[in-house]
């Protein structure tokens, strides 16, 4: 019996081993939840089970997610993503993420999908919701930058519905096209008088090796049935671009511009700007993973 107990761990060393190596490989799998991409190459074997954890910034996700949030406030994006291989070619996966700052109430979002992976192209949907666990509005850290959600301080929470797909070009680059579409709850009493916000967004990205880069378009507008005093009729477009450098030693670089474009520009009332802002924003930010 002592000699069994004794010789189990080494029963599990290639265990360890095969499971090491698949977490290497399946990185992008995790970034593909946590920033509504694609799984670029990989998948758990038929029934079996993946854990993947990944930390990332808020600058380096904000361009391949339905949401946009002020890259000026720094912090980072928490993920883990668990994933079971239906089948060869599909595999479900469940994920949780967290933005954290230092500075404002932290974000919960969390992730169910499926994904359909033929070698040089993939194919996803999800549905995922993103809410505050308190209730308070999110500050302003610099002058006349919201800190909020698509620039809303009164964001609450959110629910949205995901498409995506990645069509490999080579061993080590490929496109990436996103879909998404879902609903916006304001926190009550906002500046707006709407208690929703109806949100579609899309997404095209390119990555070759560590660098990656995407261009995201956002409109939101009133939920119908809903209307304002001054906002029944109005829309908000915006287009973020963003650029991503992974290196080599766990750290990566991200550069680009938030509203780069934008349309439905805020009109100022004694109350404040009632509407999202949309001031351009321009960003440099280095993470470091430890």
């Amino acid at each position: 019996m002592r000699r069994l107990l004794l010789t189990l761990p080494l029963v599990f060393v290639p265990l360890i081993a095969t499971g090491q190596t698949v977490g290497a490989d399946q990185i992008s799998t995790a970034a593909w939840l946590q920033q509504q991409s694609l799984l670029k190459s990989g998948q758990p074997t038929q029934g079996s089970l993946l854990l993947q954890s990944q930390s990332a910034s808020t600058a380096e996700t904000q361009n391949n997610t339905s949401l946009s949030l002020n890259p000026l406030s720094g912090g980072t994006v928490s993920s883990s993503v668990v994933q079971y291989g239906v089948t060869p070619n599909v595999t479900a996966q469940a994920g949780v993420n967290q933005r954290s700052w230092v500075t404002q109430p932290r974000i919960i979002g969390s992730e169910v999908g499926a994904t359909y992976n033929a070698g040089r192209y993939s194919l996803g949907v999800s549905v995922a919701q993103d809410q505050i666990p308190n209730t308070t509005p999110l500050p302003r850290v610099l002058p006349g930058a919201v800190t909020g959600v698509n620039g809303l301080p009164d964001f609450d929470s959110s629910t949205q519905l995901n498409a995506r797909g990645r069509l490999a070009l080579s061993g080590d680059s490929g496109l990436m096209l996103g879909a998404s579409m879902g609903r916006i709850r304001l926190l009550p009493g906002n500046l707006l008088g709407l208690s929703t916000l109806d949100q579609k967004a899309l997404s095209f990205g390119v990555d070759r090796g560590p660098i990656s880069g995407s261009i995201v378009g956002r409109t939101m507008q009133p939920e119908p049935g809903m209307p304002s005093s001054f906002t029944a009729d109005r829309r908000w477009n915006s287009i973020d671009l963003g650029v991503t450098w992974r290196l080599p030693w766990q750290g990566s670089l991200s550069f680009g511009a938030q509203n780069i474009w934008s349309s439905g520009n805020a009109a100022n009332t004694p109350a404040g700007p009632p509407e999202p802002d949309q001031s351009r924003t321009p960003y440099v930010q280095y993470h470091q993973d430890l």
